[in-house]
């Protein structure tokens, strides 16, 4: 008798229990989620199928005729968000706002659903971490109560659609994603199966409805948003919530965004009751003093396309060690490294190689753009001659290996930035293009040209002590 030919009804198939990702034949790892021993043989291998043409919904359009209408932009009611989306939220759109533990998330989106609330358009809170006390009580500490402003507390899918159409909101938050799970898909909530089918679910319900989405992301210890990549690429608009718990200042930048440009930033101070937008948010990065201080100096950054004005210290003492510390805050320990070596060579200071050096930036702000290279030079350099630098100066620069000063991006933009809160001096890379009037700005080429703002008088004579060693 001859031997029956398997069929594909009779193959098996298998799946990976961590993220339901299938195959038809075994791997000891998974292609997907990077799990070793996780896939496993489950039913049989599902029929080749081929898809026919079927009736559409609605019929093509050239693209002129499509009514851009539906697409208008709601403000959220808080500034600084509707900057970061662009004009506010766009009925449909889901949105994946990402961030630290204790950053502020919860405060933010409750916030907004307090303020986006009216008669027409009703907001859905919906917590997974939380009881509904919990989140009420923050709402009385932050003042957002609204009578259309509904809350629930849900850890299951199919609840939360129920939600839906019982509330009918126009706003849907759900905080967080990875707390949400679906019955009929295995796996614990948060794993990558889950995230994928509770996210796909309430983006079906979005596009369906035109109603617009909310979704908080929690993220792994480097930072990345957890769950699977294709969560990123679904949603229409991803947002970072980031700032140091230690400090007042949050920052929500864009990282995606459908409907607008990915350049923006909002800026936020969070207290005691509750978070509000920073339209100015330079006062915190500055210390106002009547007299110039050794080791400070000021620049200019961008944060997207907004310009900020921030100050840069530097304190130089005598080591008591054999190796020197180099501490730095809100700084990279890279960059500065890079200025201490170019003020040493190029810039003739010997005093810095044997001495402790500590830098910081005030307010929590971070800078890592290069255009602050010059101010973190001109800082270190004050603090090693224990000279101030003139009062109502700002610097703005790259500084390279041999001691040129570079140009960057946007110099306009920050000296108009620097001229609104009253500083009439600055220092800037060759060609910085219209100065805005009364103030005075001189180009450099090096880090030689930039040192002559310091005060000859008090200056170190390290350099010629160098000079008559050799």
């Amino acid at each position: 008798m001859a031997a029956r030919t398997k069929t594909s009804k009779d193959r098996p198939s298998y799946r990976c229990t961590e993220c339901g990702w299938q195959t038809a034949k075994w791997l000891g790892r998974c292609p997907e989620c990077q799990a070793w021993g996780t896939v496993e043989e489950y039913g049989a291998a599902p029929a080749v199928r081929t898809t026919a043409p079927g009736r559409v919904t609605t019929s093509a359009l050239p693209i002129g005729q499509v009514d851009g209408k539906q697409a208008t932009a709601r403000s959220t009611g808080v500034p600084e968000l509707d900057r970061v989306l662009g004009g506010g939220l766009v009925p449909g759109a889901v949105v994946l706002v990402a961030g630290e533990p204790g950053v502020g998330k919860s405060t933010l989106l409750l916030d907004v659903a307090a303020k986006s609330a009216s008669d027409e358009h009703r907001t859905l809170y919906v917590t997974g971490e939380e009881s509904a006390s919990q989140v009420r009580l923050r709402a009385d500490r932050i003042h957002a109560i609204d009578d259309h402003l509904y809350l629930a507390a849900e850890t299951d899918l199919s609840a939360v659609l129920g939600h839906l159409d019982a509330v009918k909101p126009s706003l849907l938050i759900l905080d967080s994603v990875q707390t949400v799970a679906s019955p009929e898909i295995d796996g614990a909530p948060g794993g990558m199966a889950q995230v994928r089918e509770v996210a796909g679910a309430l983006i079906r319900a979005s596009k369906e409805r035109g109603m617009s989405t909310l979704l908080v992301g929690h993220v792994t210890k480097d930072g990345a948003i957890a769950g699977p990549r294709l969560l990123e690429h679904l949603v229409d608009v991803v947002l970072h919530f980031e700032g140091d718990r230690h400090a007042r200042l949050r920052l929500v930048r864009g990282v995606k965004n459908r409907y607008g440009t990915t350049d923006e930033v909002g800026c936020f101070e969070l207290h005691d009751e509750g978070i509000t937008g920073l339209a100015d948010p330079s006062g915190l990065f500055l210390t106002r003093r009547d007299e110039p201080v050794p080791g400070t100096c000021l620049t200019v950054t961008l944060e997207g396309r907004r310009p900020l004005v921030a100050e840069v210290q530097a304190l130089t003492v005598d080591s008591q060690i054999p190796s020197p510390r180099r501490t730095t805050s809100g700084l990279e320990t890279s960059r500065v490294s890079m200025m201490l070596a170019v003020l040493e060579q190029r810039g003739r200071i010997s005093a810095l190689g044997k001495r402790d050096i500590y830098s910081a930036t005030v307010g929590g702000v971070k800078l890592s753009e290069p255009a602050a290279d010059l101010a973190v030079a001109l800082a270190l350099a004050s603090a090693a001659s224990d000279t101030p630098l003139p009062k109502n100066l700002v610097a703005i620069g790259e500084v390279g290996l041999a001691g040129e000063v570079r140009r960057v991006t946007g110099v306009q933009r920050r000296l108009a930035e620097a001229h609104r809160l009253g500083f009439t001096h600055a220092l800037v890379p060759g060609d910085p293009g219209k100065v805005p009037a009364g103030m005075k700005v001189l180009e450099v080429a090096d880090i030689g040209d930039a040192l002559r703002v310091l005060p000859r008088s008090r200056r170190r004579e390290a350099p010629r002590e160098q000079e008559d060693r050799r």
